[in-house]
């Protein structure tokens, strides 16, 4: 493999560049209506073996991967043309197609005293054999640490890894200070840049008379993913990283103290010793991965041993296990408390709750009891859905904006009335209760009104008067819940009483979430301001556009609330546009907070599901918890777009070469062929199944929801869903059911199959000399279908097929545009048949408008990809996953099977 060159810190090579990518990364063009995104050039899209191929344009760095050399920062000291005109990128790009940047080091030394030598007298070789064998093994000690990670030294390429050895020193003297093994150090940077940082591991000499040293790498905010919004951090603040290489002595410039210090989520900049920089996390380039730093009992000597520093997490957790009811500690011991019986979720912008239901059946899968406490949603036919499906929930039909506030002022409030809970509670509650009484009663003959109770309370504008702020639903004497209103609080200060009462019950029954009372936030805030659709997109600023805000607001409600995890979800152009700004902006605020993050980008099609729909996820976790890992696939998928090619290494997969055992694709007929036949007109929201499930996805998506749940009792109710729910479809216009009716029931079939048009040379559609027209008088095939994509695309009025999949489930099936026709039936998928494409199960019912509820399926986050998500949460929680593994492997069979049958497999290998 060629040399790595030293990379500029304001602009490491994270990723492969342009020029390797093999799929269409062309931008998307979502639909208006929806937060999803189709790719561009779809109709034309390559299509390979997602888990095989989507690391195959990474191969020529497949070495970088295996030996977590994550990116190369080499000294230009070691660089030809250092500080001249050619960027990072460039050189980085250059290198992974084979060609080396490299030259070798000047042997020439300058005229005059020298400034950097060894001092002391050389190490005993036995010693030094014994300490670095793989220096003085030679090419056979290399490859066999190649092998073996114990000593870190495949970080290097064999053109890279000096072996040539003479003896090695202890000690240094440069610019007349002299440096020890372990001590850390500023090198040589690019020129007009800042020096780099990283802790001195070896100093040794060559055979031709060189003096080197070997250093390991520590980041600055601004040199990881992060990027720019790294100005936003402490400047001394630190990122431990493995990364390590060669470089001569002269590069070092200066001596710097580091120091290493616990990390905090109520870090105190007070709290740091005197130093120059301090560390408290590790960074890794593979998942855009910060967590704490696993400590190993055997580590060697180019460990972190040689820094004081407090004790870090221990690599031990991984044989925890919270199954026999007690608390595991981060380092192994288990306390006498007994682990919390529920966790408490925030489902933030929940829409029907996709995200939060997946996650729940997927943590109780391993038997973590995850419970969604509260949801909130602008959308009030969504949070209606949610209610419907989930009653135990506190729904609020509100924007994110207003509950932020309102929890602040909740907080206050329950900080102020706090201390009259208890035994004061009930007797005043019961006295009142008489006062009310009577109250009622000598209303009668009053005119005036008087509050019998609060009843609900919010922040922000109910009543549309124009005026936001604290407000009170108020039930009034001799009046039922029809008459209630809401209230500013500013006209109940003669209430202090009800308010109190309101107060104090909504604390004991936690109406409202307060810091420290949420295990789990979730959410994906949407990003208008990077639709496809948006002309005037801000790239320049892209957190300045309104339309961008919520992913601050999420933010701000994580820092509000501390959560111990935290996910996040989004389309993809949030690492597409402006460079993957609002991205960086989401991993740099979790990181700015104390947070561990990792960041991955799943195919909904690997999870068993017939539809690819990608997507960006981000998890979050306090310092003291497992920081989670995605869950690697369990089915084989098609890709039909590409992704990001700086986030490459993002992308949730097998590496090429890696083992693995997938599953077929999913494709429609195993997830539709057992539903009964409806029409375009169908009216009806419920109907009989009348077929048996005929695979396994059918079987699996009909469970009864006691199945999902997890059944206390062995006996399962599988298939006892009598009644199939919102099986029909949006219906067609008059003219639109005549084009389909005359679309051909084959595979491929779509508007080109119409009369009145010619498709010429260049495959692009033009219309007939001859026109052919429908009874109402307009042409078979509309403009909009001609004029799409410039005539060569095939998705208006395309009729899917049995044998495929579908790119994503859209907010509405718009035939005018894509591939939406139902096989063998003449209408759109129906509102059940997208569902289930989303993985939601057959008992999960949706309320409001057809058009409403196939929005709330299209904007759900596929639940299949949530429940395997999940099951890695319910892993972390337990303290059964972790160490510096990013990726997990799910159980057998785990898409398809119910949480039931989960629970009984567990039950049996653990017998």
């Amino acid at each position: 493999m060629a040399d790595m060159p030293r990379i500029h810190s304001q602009n490491p090579p994270l990723a492969p560049a342009h020029s390797q990518l093999t799929r269409n990364s062309d931008p998307a063009t979502p639909h208006p209506n929806s937060r999803d995104e189709p790719s561009a050039g779809m109709d034309d899209a390559p299509k390979s073996n997602a888990v095989s191929a989507a690391k195959a344009s990474n191969r020529k760095i497949q070495e970088l991967r295996s030996s977590a050399t994550q990116c190369r920062r080499r000294s230009p000291r070691l660089v030809e043309n250092a500080g001249g005109d050619t960027t990072a990128e460039q050189i980085n790009s250059a290198k992974l197609n084979g060609f080396t940047q490299k030259s070798p080091p000047s042997k020439k030394r300058k005229s005059g005293k020298k400034v950097s030598f060894f001092i002391g007298d050389p190490i005993p070789e036995d010693e030094a054999r014994r300490r670095w064998p793989w220096r003085y093994e030679g090419t056979k000690g290399l490859q066999n640490n190649r092998e073996s990670s114990k000593h870190e030294v495949a970080n290097d390429d064999d053109e890279e890894l000096v072996l040539n050895i003479k003896c090695h020193y202890s000690q240094a003297e440069i610019l007349k200070t002299v440096f020890d093994l372990g001590d850390c150090a500023y090198v040589k940077g690019p020129k007009g840049g800042s020096n780099y940082i990283g802790k001195i591991l070896e100093f040794f000499e060559t055979t031709d008379g060189e003096e080197y040293f070997r250093v390991q790498w520590f980041f600055r905010a601004e040199d990881t993913v992060i990027k720019d919004d790294g100005r936003s951090h402490d400047k001394k603040r630190l990122f431990y990283s493995t990364l390590m290489n060669d470089n001569l002595l002269d590069c070092i410039v200066s001596k710097v103290k580091v120091v290493q210090i616990a990390p905090n989520v109520n870090f105190k900049e007070k709290s740091i010793p005197p130093c120059d920089f301090y560390f408290d996390m590790k960074y890794s380039v593979d998942y855009s991965t910060f967590s704490v730093i696993i400590t190993d009992d055997n580590a060697d000597d180019s460990s972190l041993t040689s820094l004081t520093s407090p004790p870090m997490m221990s690599a031990k957790k991984k044989d925890m296990s919270c199954k026999t009811g007690r608390k595991c500690t981060a380092d192994g011991a288990s306390s006498n408390d007994v682990c919390e019986p529920e966790l408490a979720l925030l489902d933030m912008y929940s829409g029907c709750g996709g995200m939060s239901t997946g996650l729940c059946l997927g943590t109780k899968a391993c038997g973590v009891d995850l419970v969604t406490r509260w949801a909130v949603d602008i959308d009030k036919a969504a949070c209606e859905s949610l209610k419907l499906n989930h009653p135990e929930t506190q729904i609020r039909n509100e924007s994110a904006e207003d509950l932020l506030d309102l929890l602040k002022e909740w907080d206050c409030m329950c900080k102020r009335y706090g201390s009259h809970e208890g035994k004061e509670l009930r007797p005043r509650i019961i006295g009142e209760t008489d006062e009310v009484k009577r109250s009622k009663m000598d209303h009668k003959n009053s005119d005036e009104y008087e509050v019998e109770k609060l009843v609900d309370i919010c922040y922000g504008d109910p009543t549309e008067m124009g005026k936001r702020g604290l407000k009170f639903k108020v039930r009034w004497v001799g009046y039922g819940p029809s008459d209630d209103t809401w209230e500013p609080i500013e006209s109940l200060r003669k209430c202090q009483d009800r308010i109190r009462d309101f107060i104090l019950k909504g604390m004991k029954a936690k109406i409202l979430p307060r810091p420290g009372d949420v295990a789990v936030i979730c959410g994906g805030p949407p990003c208008q301001g990077i639709s496809g659709y948006n002309r005037f997109r801000n790239v320049d600023s892209p957190l300045d556009d309104e339309r961008n805000r919520q992913i601050v607001i999420f933010m701000d409600i994580i820092d509000f609330l501390r959560p111990k995890f935290v996910l996040m979800e989004n389309v993809i152009d949030i690492l597409r546009f402006a460079n993957g700004c609002l991205g960086r902006y989401a991993m740099s605020r979790l990181v700015r907070m104390q947070y561990q993050a990792r960041l991955g980008i799943m195919a909904a099609g690997c999870y068993g599901l017939p539809q690819f729909r990608l997507r960006v996820f981000l998890w979050g976790a306090q310092t003291h918890e497992v920081l989670p890992q995605f869950p690697l696939p369990t089915h084989d998928v098609v890709i039909q777009y590409g992704f990001p090619s700086e986030f490459e290494r993002n992308v949730v997969a097998y590496d090429e070469g890696q083992s693995r055992n997938l599953e077929k694709i999913i494709v429609l007929s195993d997830a539709l062929s057992d539903l009964p036949p409806v029409a375009n007109d169908e009216k009806r929201d419920k109907t009989s199944y009348r077929k048996a499930p005929e695979t396994e996805f059918q079987n699996y998506i009909r469970a009864a929801k006691l199945d999902m749940m997890g059944s206390s009792s062995c006996e399962t109710s599988m298939g006892k869903n009598p009644v199939l729910y919102d099986h029909l479809p949006y219906p067609l216009s008059d003219d639109d059911y005549m084009r389909v009716c005359k679309i051909p029931k084959r595979k491929g079939a779509n508007f080109r199959d119409l009369p009145g048009i010619i498709i010429g040379s260049d495959n692009r559609v033009r219309r007939a000399k001859q026109p052919d027209l429908m009874p109402s008088g307009k042409p078979w095939v509309p403009d909009y279908a001609i004029n799409f994509r410039d005539g060569k695309s095939t998705k208006p009025f395309g009729r899917l097929w049995w044998d495929e999949t579908v790119p994503t489930v859209f907010c509405f099936p718009d035939p005018h545009m894509r591939a939406v026709l139902h096989p063998e039936q003449d209408r759109l998928l129906t509102l059940r048949e997208c569902a289930r494409l989303q993985g939601f199960h057959d008992y999960y019912k949706f309320c409001g408008k057809l058009k409403e509820r196939y929005s709330q399926v299209g904007n759900a986050v596929a639940v299949s990809v949530g429940r395997a998500l999940g099951y890695s949460l319910g892993m972390a929680v337990q303290k059964l996953s972790g160490g510096d593994e990013h990726l997990m492997t799910l159980p057998p069979n785990f898409s398809h099977s119910t949480t039931t049958q989960l629970q009984s497999l567990l039950i049996k290998s653990e017998q």
